[in-house]
């Protein structure tokens, strides 16, 4: 039995959720897969999948097992680095996780970094701040991307690099003709809240930070519509009398749409703090030194910043 091959099944077992996709992911047959990790459980003792028609899930053992599977793989993969990549070529996948309101800064981010090395994959998942939290622990993310000032639940400490500071602007339908979203005057919070408003689902970090701006205010938003799309958060104001709360990094989705326009939202201007986190560890890959390194580059910050902000 190779160790190796078994836990990289493991985890890709957890990534898929589901033995068919694991073993196509793992470039082996679901026969090949199961039959490997069997022989693992025979070998330790004990079962570490738990079995139905269909997987189930992990048992406590197989959850440390999984855990001790990441740190060796990421281990693995720093010695093949450091055992096959000269000079200045950076090789490999990058893994980051980003909350849906910044999806369009770590698309950027991505390709930018892609363009400065392209012998990089980057991989971005769209994951709320609790999944981000919990893959950075467990090893599953490179990266997370998300908001700096939410409570930290996890043991192990982050290193947080400020990127940019979100604000929130009220679309709507435009009240004079054009051919891109116009940038209209400000509103109060606490006037948005009588609107017929489209809003991020409670779930979400971000609806809990615009529900805190009008308790804060004084005001009680009742939503005409919630969503977890953010495309269905930024249409729904299209040729209806919706009102959307965005962030400003969202704008760029309906920069086209003439039949909008974006409200600067005031009293208070609410500015949240953006970045990207990485758990610190002995050493970083070099994937990840790379990313690091334009995650910082001034020229990145500037563009970033003016998205954020519109």
């Amino acid at each position: 039995m190779n160790l190796l091959v078994s836990m990289r099944y493991l985890v890709a077992l957890d990534e898929h959720k589901h033995f068919g996709r694991a073993a196509q992911a793992s470039h082996v047959t679901q026969p090949a897969l199961s039959n490997a990790i069997r022989a693992l459980e025979e070998d330790l003792g004990m079962a570490v999948v738990k079995r139905g028609r269909t997987f189930i899930g992990f048992t406590p053992e197989g959850e440390r097992l999984l855990q001790s599977a990441r740190r060796m793989l990421r281990e693995e993969a720093l010695l093949r680095e450091e055992l096959g990549q000269a000079g200045d070529s950076v090789h490999g996948r990058l893994i980051l996780g980003v909350v849906p309101t910044a999806e369009p800064v770590a698309a950027r981010f991505a390709a930018q970094l892609h363009s400065l090395h392209p012998g990089i994959t980057p991989v971005v998942r769209s994951l709320s701040s609790q999944e981000i939290e919990h893959g950075l622990d467990d090893l599953a993310l490179d990266m997370g991307l998300g908001f700096l000032s939410r409570q930290r639940t996890g043991l192990r400490p982050w290193q947080t690099l400020p990127v940019y500071e979100e604000q929130y602007f009220l679309v709507r339908q435009n009240t004079k003709s054009g051919s891109r979203l116009r940038m209209a005057e400000p509103i109060r919070w606490n006037e948005a809240a009588s609107l017929p408003l489209c809003l991020l689902t409670p779930e979400m970090h971000h609806r809990s930070i615009v529900d805190e701006v009008f308790a804060g205010s004084g005001a009680q938003a009742q939503p005409m519509l919630e969503t977890n799309s953010l495309l269905t958060l930024a249409l729904s104001a299209v040729g209806t009398p919706v009102c959307s709360i965005m962030p400003g990094a969202l704008l760029d989705l309906v920069r086209g749409y003439g039949e909008l326009q974006a409200h600067p939202l005031i009293d208070p201007q609410l500015r949240t703090p953006m970045g990207f986190m990485v758990l610190p560890v002995d050493r970083f890959s070099r994937p990840l030194q790379a990313a690091l390194a334009l995650a910082q580059a001034p020229s990145w910050l500037q563009q970033i910043q003016a998205l954020g902000a519109h």
